[in-house]
């Protein structure tokens, strides 16, 4: 090996050492009366884990790299995000650095650390292999797509649920979720849409979320309009559900949807992040392009049910 390869391999190994330095002792490995996984401490007290990982267990031991243990309660679990936090009466772990996985670029170094299998402080690392993934999730009669879900080749099993991925500087950027099985490195952002979800989770234990009966897939606005509003992406409704609140509103499979609340949308997340409880019940202004003309139209959502 040339001296310049081996000055980069040791220039990622001492990347990768410092921020599995950093990380590991803010991960700690989560075991329930059925099955284990990982969770990291966000707060003094708190952890955050995937939903998947506690399921319906409302209690349950952390340990940490340290050998140090912990009990726990499950404080909220929102699956239709797949993130849960956990309270804890441990002040001993200093809280880890979130960042904003909306910064992340194809190709950047991430490490994750978790408890695969049980081994708790494992470290992998490895290149965020593609952004913008989806991950169908379900509660109860409920279902949802988790949207901007991280791809990374960085090795992730069964008990890395849960765990940090982390940016080169050591700020967790994503929570691991071996759900899709195993050998698939995917994780859930931490983003503001997340944080959101993290923050009521906090407070009010459950996350109630606004419904509106559409399916759509991110599409290219015509030129002349893309010109026109400076907008380049919008939402093409290929499925409207019979009797909901978009199909209420006269909204048609093949409208492009241009802005929700006067917010441009790109993608699902862009409506997404606003059906949040506050606005059940609330007309929300859509804005549509239809049969090459802009239709603006009222929608009021109700409360997706979960049950």
């Amino acid at each position: 090996m040339s001296d310049v390869g081996q000055d980069a391999l040791d220039a990622y190994s001492r990347v990768v050492s410092s921020v599995a330095k950093a990380v590991t002792p803010q991960v700690a490995s989560v075991t329930l009366r059925r099955g284990n996984g990982s969770a990291v401490v966000f707060d003094d007290t708190h952890l955050l884990t995937n939903a998947h990982v506690v399921g319906a267990h409302d209690s349950g031991t952390v340990t940490f790299a340290d050998g140090t243990e912990a009990s726990f309660r499950v404080i909220g679990a929102d699956p239709l995000s797949d993130l849960a936090v956990l309270g804890t009466d441990s002040h001993a772990h200093e809280p880890a650095r979130l960042g904003n996985a909306d910064d992340l670029v194809v190709g950047q170094l991430v490490v994750a650390v978790g408890s695969p299998l049980g081994l708790s402080g494992s470290v992998t690392a490895g290149v965020v292999s593609a952004l913008g993934r989806s991950l169908p999730v379900r509660q109860g009669k409920a279902s949802r797509v988790i949207e901007d879900v991280i791809q990374t080749d960085a090795a992730l099993n069964p008990g890395n649920s849960g765990g940090a991925l982390a940016d080169a500087t050591g700020r967790v950027v994503g929570i691991s979720t071996a759900l899709a099985g195993v050998g698939l490195g995917l994780a859930v952002p931490i983003n503001p849409t997340t944080r959101r979800i993290i923050d009521t989770l906090l407070v009010e234990g459950h996350v109630r979320r606004a419904y509106l009966g559409i399916v759509g897939v991110p599409a290219p606005l015509p030129d002349d309009v893309a010109d026109r509003t400076g907008q380049r992406t919008g939402l093409r409704i290929v499925e409207v559900v019979r009797s909901g609140p978009a199909d209420r509103a006269d909204l048609h499979k093949g409208d492009l949807i241009l802005t929700v609340a006067r917010e441009r949308v790109a993608d699902a997340q862009g409506i997404q992040r606003q059906l949040f409880g506050e606005v059940i019940g609330t007309p929300l202004a859509i804005t549509v392009l239809r049969n090459g003309a802009m239709v603006d139209v009222f929608a009021t959502p109700t409360e997706l049910p979960v049950g």
